[in-house]
């Protein structure tokens, strides 16, 4: 389908960098996992397990729209299911994020961890149905939401480890020296 060459290298930058972050995932995981704050687990959940969520479904789409499809039907299918899927999922982080007591979401957690993906999964399922009468356009609402949800992982990912660097981590430091007796110099 020549529509879908037009976006090769769009998928090639998208799937890359994908990956790349869901790598760079791993390697701030391995680093924390010596001394993990409390109740990480339970955070995890919520807030560490859909940014790799985020960022696998875009490495997904990305390896999707680089097969050589003859017409848009099954792979429009294919990311409508994977639109859907990331609705209910949405829904679940939400849960998450009110039943854990590690960590009290503020306004920007909300936006960023239920309503933007909320968003980029809606666009995306909506996308799916719009190609069988406007696939170029639908086409495009895949790109924007494939991009959408690669910001809102970056953001996620960001946002994560900068709490566990700035904030939880002080605490747990100051937390094993009073428990130590021992008194920063």
């Amino acid at each position: 389908m020549p529509e879908f060459n037009e976006w090769d290298s769009f998928y090639v930058i998208v799937g890359g960098a994908a990956g790349a972050l869901i790598g760079l995932q791993f390697v701030v995981m391995t680093l924390i996992a010596e001394r993990p704050p409390l109740r990480a687990a339970e955070a995890g959940g919520a807030f560490g397990t859909p940014t790799i969520v985020h960022f696998s479904a875009v490495l997904l789409l990305a390896a999707l729209l680089r097969a050589p499809w003859h017409a848009i039907t099954f792979a429009a299918a294919l990311w409508g299911i994977i639109g859907f899927s990331g609705v209910a999922y949405v829904l679940i982080v939400a849960r998450r994020m009110r039943k854990q007591t590690a960590y009290r979401p503020d306004l920007e957690d909300w936006l960023f961890h239920v309503l933007a993906p909320l968003g980029a999964y809606a666009m995306l399922g909506a996308s799916a149905f719009a190609a069988f009468s406007h696939a170029r356009e639908a086409l495009f609402g895949l790109g924007g939401s494939t991009l959408f949800l690669l910001f809102i992982g970056i953001h996620n990912a960001w946002d994560s480890v900068a709490y566990l660097v700035f904030v939880s981590r002080p605490k747990l430091d100051a937390e094993q020296d009073k428990s130590s007796g021992k008194k920063k110099r």
